[in-house]
């Protein structure tokens, strides 16, 4: 049995990964281009990867693949059809990142409601030093207490936000996207009212064809003002320009995200142009990837790989 990581940077240097050569020769590679797949799975029975193409072109000379594994739950990387019809099972880490995502949500909500930049900054440049007052408050905040939280994606993410907004005393409203979800814990609501009636709009939903471009121009102009969005979901359901325009135009408070359209984020996305940090911060695709949720996260793909090996199937995506 071989076994190849392709990308193993993509879980952090600092997570063991050794762990895999229990089931039998292990390649590990830091991490791989498109042209380089072929050439590096060609003998594999098992692939570990990531973002690299999983498809004909890239697999189709593999003859004994048997397995592909995600170190992640997108698996927008994999031609699932092909692997179908080759008899190979793809498998991806399911739940390892809740706790961190739902983490990091209030923690772009909090920089943004809170002026924690403008503050910071005041401190530090050495203002507060001179100040002949203990405190300053020159920049209004409010409370998250009493707010309405929207929501769009009420899986195990947006259920954990949910919990965690209610317990701060929001009313949490939800979107389904799908118009399949059964969760009945929260409210559900047509597209206009989460619009319209949410303080925080925090996205949690995969990239679908209902789901690329939901919040657009038109979307932000049904918002309030003062309203902050927080995208923790992917990049594409916010469209960049047109967030761009409704932060120049006022159209909503603020917004703090963690995925952009292109990722790395593209020279020229306009939203490199707001330097205002009090206005919109941008993490660069950290949410889920906190130590712990790594290590889960490769601790999944190797329990993947160990059930398939006993003829058990867990967290196959192509059945």
């Amino acid at each position: 049995m071989k076994i190849v990581i392709l990308e193993r940077k993509s879980v952090g240097m600092d997570v063991e990964v050794s762990q895999f050569c229990n089931f039998g020769e292990l390649e590990i590679y830091d991490t791989t281009e498109k042209n380089q797949v072929a050439e590096r799975v060609k003998d594999a029975d098992v692939i570990i990867a990531n973002k690299a193409p999983i498809n004909e072109e890239t697999i189709g000379e593999a003859n004994n693949v048997k397995l592909v594994c995600e170190f992640a739950t997108g698996f927008d990387n994999v031609d699932i059809a092909y692997c179908k019809k080759r008899g190979i099972k793809v498998t991806n880490a399911t739940n390892y990142s809740t706790e961190t995502v739902a983490q990091h949500t209030f923690a772009l909500a909090f920089y943004i409601l809170e002026k924690l930049n403008h503050y910071d900054n005041y401190v530090k440049s050495g203002e507060y030093a001179k100040s002949d007052s203990f405190t300053n408050f020159d920049k209004i905040f409010t409370e998250i207490y009493g707010k309405t939280w929207g929501i769009v994606g009420m899986g195990n993410i947006g259920r954990k936000v949910a919990s965690v907004a209610k317990a701060f005393g929001c009313r949490v409203i939800f979107y389904s996207a799908s118009g399949k979800s059964t969760c009945t814990d929260y409210e559900q609501v047509d597209f206009d009212t989460l619009l319209k009636e949410s303080d925080i709009l925090s996205l949690h939903c995969p990239l679908t064809d209902r789901t690329r471009n939901l919040i657009d121009l038109e979307a932000m102009k049904k918002m309030k003002k003062s309203a902050v969005l927080i995208n923790v979901a992917r990049g594409p359901v916010v469209n960049n320009a047109d967030l761009y325009t409704a932060l120049l135009e006022e159209e909503i408070a603020g917004a703090g995200l963690d995925v952009v359209e292109k990722e790395p984020i593209a020279v020229d996305n306009p939203l490199n142009k707001i330097k205002d940090s009090g206005k919109l911060i941008i993490t660069p695709h950290i949410g889920w990837a906190s130590v712990e949720a790594r290590t889960r996260c490769v601790e999944e793909a190797y329990k993947n790989v160990e059930a398939f090996l006993k003829g058990e199937s867990r967290n196959v995506v192509n059945e």
